[in-house]
């Protein structure tokens, strides 16, 4: 263990900017108000944000978390979490008869838009993201009409489709944006003829915070990236982090410039 003392003492240098994006505070925000309107039960379909500490707080207060609407008793009030649903879960809740609030994060909101806008344009659509993550399900099920999703290049270079196909991309909002970079430029070297919005699709707080980690990683010698193993934001800080030092980038560090800013290199 290390002690107290001035040789072994630690300087700890926060990321700024870190901590919840705006859509994020906003979903919890429709479960505090719901639970305080209503009353609970208040029933969330997938966690409302990958933040155990959260969960929990909101479970305590009366909140459950189920996967599928069928573990929702009939008449509860429902919401849809920060990720995104897809059309099918909206139309089964209405069937039902169930009431529900949308905390879909606008700028996930954003990208089902930009899908149906390519579509209706005639081009077949490429959805850049995880397999399987609940905001990529949620956006295939917005969208009506012949779409892709690609993880890396070898299923881009695999894509059953001639390479003058009009073909559009859009993006998770939670990637990496290096490498979210690299398969669009694999798209544009595939095929003659795509359109996309690059990477405005990765919300401007994911990349603040992945640019804070750069920074960081470049500065201290241990990084700690707090948050859930299911995040992909949390996931994809510590990939920064981890690529960034096995590229031998670190340098040694320095004061910040201010309070709670990492100097840069």
């Amino acid at each position: 263990m290390l002690q107290n003392t001035v040789e072994n003492r630690l300087q700890v240098i926060l990321a700024q900017p870190r901590g919840f994006c705006a859509g994020v505070v906003r979903a919890i925000d429709i479960v505090e108000l719901a639970l305080q309107k209503y009353g609970p039960p208040i029933y969330v379909r997938h966690e409302i944000v990958h933040n155990r500490h959260v969960v929990e707080s909101l479970i305590a207060k009366g909140a459950h978390f189920v996967e599928e609407l069928s573990e929702v008793p009939d008449g509860a009030i429902t919401v849809f979490s920060a990720h995104g649903v897809s059309r099918a879960v909206v139309d089964e809740a209405k069937t039902r008869g169930l009431p529900t609030l949308d905390a879909t994060c606008p700028l996930v909101s954003k990208v089902h838009n930009q899908g149906r806008h390519y579509i209706a344009r005639g081009r077949t659509l490429i959805l850049i993201g995880h397999a399987g993550h609940p905001e990529v399900e949620g956006t295939l099920g917005q969208i009506d009409g012949p779409t892709y999703l690609v993880q890396n290049g070898a299923e881009i270079a695999a894509l059953p489709l001639a390479d003058d196909t009009p073909i559009a991309y859009i993006t998770q909002t939670t990637l990496s944006v290096d490498d979210t970079s690299a398969l669009i430029e694999a798209l544009k070297r595939r095929f003659t003829d795509v359109v996309g919005p690059e990477t405005r699709d990765i919300c401007y707080a994911t990349q603040n915070r992945q640019t804070a980690v750069r920074d960081l990683a470049r500065l201290a010698d241990l990084i700690l990236v707090v948050g859930a193993k299911n995040s992909s934001n949390s996931n994809r800080l510590r990939e920064i982090a981890e690529g960034i030092r096995r590229a031998g980038l670190s340098c040694r560090r320095r004061q910040p410039s201010g309070p709670d800013v990492a100097g840069r290199c």
